[in-house]
């Protein structure tokens, strides 16, 4: 399940073509291969089975073709089972066609749509930015802007010759311009008038001779049925009752010489494949396609070169000018040896060692065969000297035989020298290259020439321009002895390939436009990078990958002594697979990350037998869950309602809730947490409470923007000159905080946008972090423009905080499972002799060298409870050391003197904040939340309850379900927890017969609604569940699981309520 390339030669009359065509995987789990694919391409050919229409997967395809802008040309396949399997006559196949057109285009129709709109909010809020007319004088415009761009060129649609319709297995297939070239001749009618109207709603009106329209109203055939369907029913339809004289009919009708051979087959399909591949031959039609509707490397638009070249938030404009100056060579394409080379590599692919062209046995040279003959012949005679010789020696043992035997001697001498020479030493070689993996760089050249040997820079993903030129001159080269620049490196091209499917042929240099492969970049290259001779180059935008990596299992040699192996094996797999993540958890176990089942399954496959060569044992699964918090339910588990029913017993949980809250910890009614530090210096009030879900999907789609605004934040703190924000970023931050306040409106989350302290976890997750109490300014916002400068007794420890909520927030109290769609509130924060013993350190100066190594081992434990670097704070006071060195030496002696017994004053923050999140969280009911993913299953009516209930058995829900027209096949949506789906395939496969296969793909984090720690409290209860309540919980199944794997402690009984069982009568 590989991308794989191959270079095309085609000739279409007088032009020439070369043709790189790459071929990658259709399952959902390799949508990653498809990415990397669409990069290096300029178009791509989307295939639609014709049966099964629009799938996940062509949707997908088709919106990684639109987010690279690159112009997709569609080929509908397998029109054959319409004619053998579904039955269907010219008309009903044709309606269907046109069905499955829509359905594509209605895909391309959404992504544009989108496009337009969000690039007109984006001229609206320039404008309103630039214009300063009173708001009485605007009138908002309420078009969308949709009516005045022409998207036409964007659907396919066969009259604009970007659709083919084909059947790759009988060999044929056709654009309608091939028809109407044939027909215009026939009919007198010109070939621009039959390419509009021989697909649409269009007739022959024989008599006339003229084309009408509005067939389906006058009952008439459609141009397209009447003059192409019609006579690929008749083909097949003769062929396949044998027909021998209709056959011929139409085989000298279309001028072809069909082999006796073939006509006589057995199997009718091969007589049809010798017809169809000689009337109407695929590979023409699909190629002059190709040659006539996708740009060439020339026509590159400068949109997609802007899009290439500026990564992350950065604009086209913000870009250095000596980086600017590479769009025209991108633009010109060129492969003058003066352009600079520009290549980009999508993907390492591992090769075996014996495809590489210098390992391969190359044919003979005549001299080598003349030189064999010669040692043939010399070898044939020495045996017949032999055997005589022996004769002879039986006669006259004494004559001939010395010199003989020494001839023998010197010619075996000879012939064993002879090819021994080269070949121990390339054995030799051959086996220490067998035994080392080789990669091979799938790259695209952009610019310039790429030759074998060359010396060019490898630039890394985060590789800055703009940082690197004030180190280097733009005119340098790889050659040249240079300073390090970080993210850069220099390397030699020892190999170029030209890729031909498996096979590699050796080349000499690439011209620009070109598809390659790249040998000796294993080193330099994990799994993407841009090459370049110019260190203005930016590295290229990130690939899209549509597949999210959720899949994880824990990997272990069964042999303990493999486990190096193991390790290298893991190393090369990560390299290997573009999707695939490689981890080792705090535990030390080594877990992969993958997008699916069947994607699981070929990388443990490719461990085993091709990168580590070892035994492996798997755990099962571990599926990712998040915890968070909800509303306090208002009916109980019979549905009744809360508060009515009569208590039957005193309620377990309370007891056991109070139970679990240690003392020094006061929690209110309406869940506020109240914790002092262990040193009871400080005391921290905090409140958490669930957040919208509108809110939560809007981190998660923003956390890239989170992440931007951090490192912005972070910046403006430690006082870096930076680069110039640019405004475009500033725009998009302006508007997710205008999101944002839309979201959280009401009287709880009163000024809540502007008092957001932090996200998190790793300060970019779906939960927030407020500050609601007096004398504090600092917000994430800073970025804006509206940064405050903390004065004051919290300036030294607001870091402690946001770290103990990131960590809190990492793992929650359940099973230590991120946290999602959860607000904590910080109500109170006092720190009571912190400001005294600051003021009085003041005054002591003198201390300041006796305390410094004291500080330093603060600062390293803090940072190293925090896991989240240096704090900003750390940086500020480093920079200011010059002016405000009294309250940087007061710092130091107040570390000193919280630092007691119980450690440093910042660690017992973070650890008090930690555990004041959690008990908040505990004071809220608490929910489990599951991964799910998206399920589209094709089956027949006759298995259509059995694949219900494989559903209904795995928890699934059904979303929506509706038969394709024209067939009995029925298509259900429905959504599935990652947790119940391994093995979900294969067993509907089995229960269905073959009949019904899903289609899986990562959705959304969905709440369970079971209550994990829920026991029966009311009569109504009891009566319905027992007091047992023993009936399943999914809830606390999953998270006993998880503890159980995690090594937590699980709270249940091996042995509940055990019996001794008895027979009424008596055994006799």
């Amino acid at each position: 399940m590989k991308s794989s390339a191959i270079s095309l030669h085609f000739v279409k009359g007088d032009q020439e073509y070369l043709i790189n065509l790459i071929d990658s995987p259709g399952h959902v789990d390799f949508s990653s291969e498809v990415s990397t694919a669409v990069r290096l391409c300029d178009g791509c050919i989307i295939v639609v089975d014709a049966v099964e229409g629009v799938c996940p997967q062509t949707q997908a395809v088709l919106r990684q073709a639109w987010l690279e802008n690159i112009r997709p040309v569609l080929v509908i396949n397998k029109i054959d089972r319409l004619i053998v399997e579904l039955k269907l006559t010219p008309q009903e196949a044709y309606l269907h066609l046109k069905n499955i057109l829509e359905q594509i285009n209605a895909v391309t129709g959404t992504l544009f749509t989108s496009k337009v709109l969000e690039e007109r909010a984006e001229k609206e809020t320039e404008s309103e930015t630039l214009s300063d007319a009173s708001p009485g004088d605007q009138i908002y415009d309420w078009s969308t802007g949709l009516e005045d761009t022409d998207d036409s060129h964007l659907y396919f649609s066969p009259e604009h010759g970007n659709v083919v319709f084909a059947s790759a297995i009988d060999g044929w297939g056709f654009g309608i311009e091939h028809f109407a070239k044939l027909y215009s001749q026939k009919i007198g009618i010109k070939p621009a008038v039959l390419m509009k109207t021989l697909w649409g709603d269009y007739y022959l009106n024989t008599k006339a001779k003229k084309i009408m329209k509005g067939d389906q109203s006058k009952g008439k055939k459609p141009l397209f049925v009447q003059l192409v369907l019609d006579n690929i029913w008749s083909l097949y339809e003769a062929v396949m009752k044998r027909d021998k004289e209709k056959i011929e009919k139409i085989v000298t009708s279309l001028g072809l010489r069909i082999g006796a051979r073939e006509s006589r087959h057995a199997d009718p399909k091969v007589h049809l494949n010798a017809i169809c591949s000689q009337w109407l031959p695929i590979s023409d039609a699909v190629l002059s396609m190709v040659c006539n509707k996708i740009p060439s490397p020339l026509d590159i638009t400068a949109e997609r070169v802007e899009k290439l070249m500026c990564v992350g938030a950065r604009t086209f404009d913000s870009l250095p000018p000596e980086t600017q100056e590479l769009k025209s060579a991108f633009m010109k394409c060129s492969s003058e040896e003066t352009a600079p080379v520009i290549v980009f590599v999508s993907k390492m692919f591992p090769v075996d060692a014996k495809a590489l062209p210098q390992n391969k046995p190359r044919p003979l040279t005549q001299e080598e065969i003349a030189h064999r003959r010669e040692l043939a012949k010399r070898r044939h005679a020495e045996k017949l000297a032999a055997s005589q010789g022996k004769e002879l020696s039986e006669k006259t043992p004494s004559e001939n035989s010395p010199e003989v035997t020494g001839n023998a001697g010197d010619t075996k001498g000879e012939e064993q020298q002879l090819p021994g020479e080269g070949d121990s030493v390339t054995s030799k070689a051959v086996k220490q290259e067998a035994d080392k993996e080789h990669f091979i760089a799938f790259a695209r050249v952009f610019s310039g020439v790429v030759k074998r040997g060359q010396k060019i820079f490898v630039l890394g993903p985060k590789y800055d321009p703009a940082e690197s030129l004030h180190k280097l001159s733009s005119q340098c080269s790889a050659t040249d002895d240079l300073p390090a620049v970080p993210h850069m490196a220099c390397c030699t091209l020892e190999n170029l390939y030209l890729l031909m499917g498996r096979e590699l042929e050796d080349l000499e240099e690439v011209p620009a436009g070109n598809v390659l492969g790249i040998g000796g970049l294993q080193d330099f290259v994990l799994k993407s990078a841009t090459l370049s001779t110019s260190p203005a180059c930016p590295p290229f935008t990130p690939l899209n990958f549509e597949a999210t990596p959720i899949v994880r299992v824990a990997v272990e040699p069964k042999h303990p002594s493999d486990m190096p192996q193991l390790v290298r094996g893991m190393k090369l797999l990560n390299q290997a697979d573009p999707c695939v993540q490689v981890l080792i958890q705090e535990t030390g176990e080594h877990v992969l990350v993958t997008a699916g089942e069947v994607h699981l399954q070929r990388c443990l496959d490719d461990l085993k037998e091709r990168f580590a060569k070892v035994q492996i044992s798997v755990s099962a699964p571990i599926i990712p869950f998040r915890e968070t918090i909800t509303r306090p339910p208002k009916v109980d588990m019979v549905n009744e309602e809360i508060g009515k029913q009569q208590k039957v017993a005193v309620i377990h949980q309370t007891k056991e809730d109070q139970t679990k809250i240690p003392e020094g910890i006061q929690v209110d009614s309406d869940g506020l947490v109240t914790i002092n530090t262990p040193n009871k210096q400080a005391t921290l009030s905090v409140r958490a409470m669930p957040l919208p879900e509108e809110v939560t999907r809007l981190l998660e789609e923003n956390s890239d923007l989170i992440r931007t605004m951090e490192q912005l934040n972070t910046s403006l703190n430690e006082d870096k000159k930076t680069h110039e924000i640019n405004q475009k970023t500033l725009d998009r931050i302006k508007e997710f905080k205008q999101k944002l306040e839309k979201s959280l409106q009401g009287r709880k989350w009163r000024n809540a946008v502007d008092q957001i302290w932090s996200f998190g976890p790793r300060k970019c997750g779906p939960n927030i972090l407020l500050h609601n109490f007096g004398g504090y300014k600092r917000s994430v916002w800073q970025c804006l423009g509206n940064s405050v400068k903390e004065v004051g007794k919290y300036r030294d420890f607001d870091n402690s905080i946001v770290s103990g909520f990131q960590l809190a927030t990492l793992s929650g109290p359940m099973c230590e499972e991120p946290l999602m769609g959860v607000c904590f509130s910080v109500e109170k924060w006092e720190i009571s002799k912190a400001g005294d013993t600051l003021s009085n350190s003041r005054q002591d100066s003198g201390e300041l060298d006796a305390t410094e190594h004291q500080q330093n081992e603060d600062n390293t434990l803090a940072s190293s409870c925090t896991d989240e670097g240096p704090s900003a704070n750390e940086h500020q006071d480093r920079n200011q050391s010059g002016t405000e060195s009294p309250e940087k030496m007061s710092k130091h002696k107040g570390e000193l003197l919280l630092a007691d017994c119980y450690g440093p004053f910042s660690g017992q923050l973070i650890a008090t904040m930690k555990e004041a999140c959690r008990y908040a969280l505990q004071a809220k009911p608490q929910r489990l939340m599951a991964a799910m993913y998206t399920c589209e299953i094709m089956a027949t009516a006759e298995v259509l309850g059995r694949v219900y209930a494989v559903l209904s058995k795995r928890e699934g829900r059904v979303l929506q379900e509706e038969m394709k027209e024209g067939t009995d096949v029925f298509i259900i949506k429905a959504v599935l927890p990652v947790a119940e789906s391994f093995g979900f395939a294969d067993e509907i496969r089995k229960r269905t017969s073959g009949l019904a296969s899903p289609q899986l793909v990562f959705s959304h984090w969905e709440i369970i609604a079971s209550d994990p720690f829920w026991v029966p409290t009311t009569e109504e209860e009891y009566l319905h569940f027992g007091e047992k309540a023993d009936s399943e919980n999914q809830a606390r199944k999953y998270m006993n699981a998880v503890r159980k794997r995690k090594g937590l402690y699980v709270e249940e009984k091996i042995v509940e309520h055990a019996e001794k069982q008895r027979t009424l009568s008596r055994n006799k």
